[in-house]
């Protein structure tokens, strides 16, 4: 194609011989959301861009999430003793919340309606959802908080990833099946989390103090909520269906070790993320667990944009980020005890390098699709 970068010709002639194609078997989705869904899109104007729905409805979670940090920036103000976010916040995040993810689920079909689907368009979508994940849960993390009637920093470090390791499962899933299998956790999640918000603020934060049967908290549930619907849900089916794909020799990649290849970076991720923890001289998490989250959920959506990238093209997973090198370098240095009292501004200076290099590649994202539209009309 005319001015088109090789890699970029790859990535688009990967795609036309490899339309999309995903699989939604959630009841909440096909009984109500999908019918919502349908009657939401048909009042919106025509001249509407997919991707611009997409964007807002991604910045109405960045919005929650900064409006949280602004009144909780720590995770305390939901203990007892503690200056409580204002009701008003609750219902802000709850509205918002429910926003993003309707726009999220009338964006494709914003694209159909007007024949705008673009390749780079549902990068652009998938992509934005890795870095929600980690928006989502910080946020709802200060409905309990920390402390004797929260959620630990560290538990709440690894339900993270708990939801991030649900996320790549799906596009794994279609890396070896070709199909993408939406998890069913997203939308009980959404649809949960947005009613806890709104109940939240009528009912104030001191609800969710008091035990539910027992000695089991609200917070327990909350845990057990996130914890079973990956290992009961969406890590059997996910299991299940890449088994039936190889039962059916519809299996992308033969090879064991092709087939985990996009496992390699997100594991280096969850080894390095931890180690730094376990190993900081501050106490990293406990000083800092917002940004430290923000870190973590950023490069895990860098390394994930990059596995969208090679499921949709059907091209093979480089089995490691480049942007995980100099992260592997600053936990040596943490290991070492060379960062010593510098250690948290290093992992701001770190955080604003990942958030950078991500948003770099997303305005390339941006700007390669506005050239495939261009491309393939001319």
């Amino acid at each position: 194609i005319p001015g088109c970068d090789a890699e970029f010709c790859v990535f688009l002639s990967g795609y036309l011989t490899e339309l999309y194609s995903a699989v939604d078997s959630n009841p909440l989705s096909i009984y109500i959301m999908h019918p919502f869904w349908n009657s939401v899109v048909k009042i919106l104007p025509t001249w509407l861009a997919p991707n611009l729905i997409t964007l807002t409805g991604f910045m109405f979670l960045v919005l929650t999430f900064s409006l949280l940090s602004f009144y909780d920036f720590d995770f305390y103000a939901s203990g007892e003793g503690h200056t409580h976010v204002p009701s008003w916040v609750w219902i802000v995040a709850g509205l918002f919340n429910f926003l993003a993810y309707t726009l999220d689920g009338v964006d494709g079909k914003q694209a159909r309606r007007t024949n705008s689907s673009t390749p780079l368009g549902e990068l652009f979508d998938h992509g934005l959802d890795s870095w929600a994940c980690v928006f989502f849960v910080a946020t709802a993390y200060s409905v309990f908080g920390r402390g004797e009637t929260g959620v630990s920093v560290v538990t709440l470090y690894y339900l993270l990833w708990v939801v991030l390791f649900s996320f790549i499962l799906s596009h794994w899933e279609k890396y070896n099946t070709g199909i993408l299998f939406l998890p069913w956790g997203y939308d009980i999640s959404e649809v949960t989390i947005s009613i806890v918000y709104i109940v939240t603020a009528v009912v104030g934060v001191e609800t969710w103090y008091k035990p539910v049967i027992g000695n089991i908290h609200y917070r327990n549930l909350f845990t057990v909520l996130i914890v079973g619907c990956l290992f009961v849900v969406t890590l059997p089916m996910s299991l299940y269906n890449v088994f039936k794909a190889y039962r059916n020799n519809t299996l992308k990649h033969s090879s064991v070790y092709e087939a985990l290849l996009p496992f390699f970076s997100t594991v280096l991720l969850f080894v390095l993320s931890p180690l730094w923890i376990s190993l900081s001289s501050p106490d990293i998490i406990e000083k800092q667990p917002r940004i430290f989250y923000l870190m973590v959920g950023t490069a895990f959506s860098n390394v994930t944009c990059k596995l969208i990238v090679c499921q949709m093209s059907n091209t093979r997973c480089k089995p490691l980020s480049l942007l995980l090198l100099p992260m592997t370098a600053v936990v040596l240095l943490v290991i070492s005890g060379t960062l010593q009292n510098g250690e948290i501004t290093v992992l701001y200076i770190w955080t604003a390098i990942v958030l950078l290099t991500h948003i770099h590649y997303g305005v390339s994202v941006v700007s390669k699709d506005t050239h495939t539209d261009c491309l393939l009309v001319n």
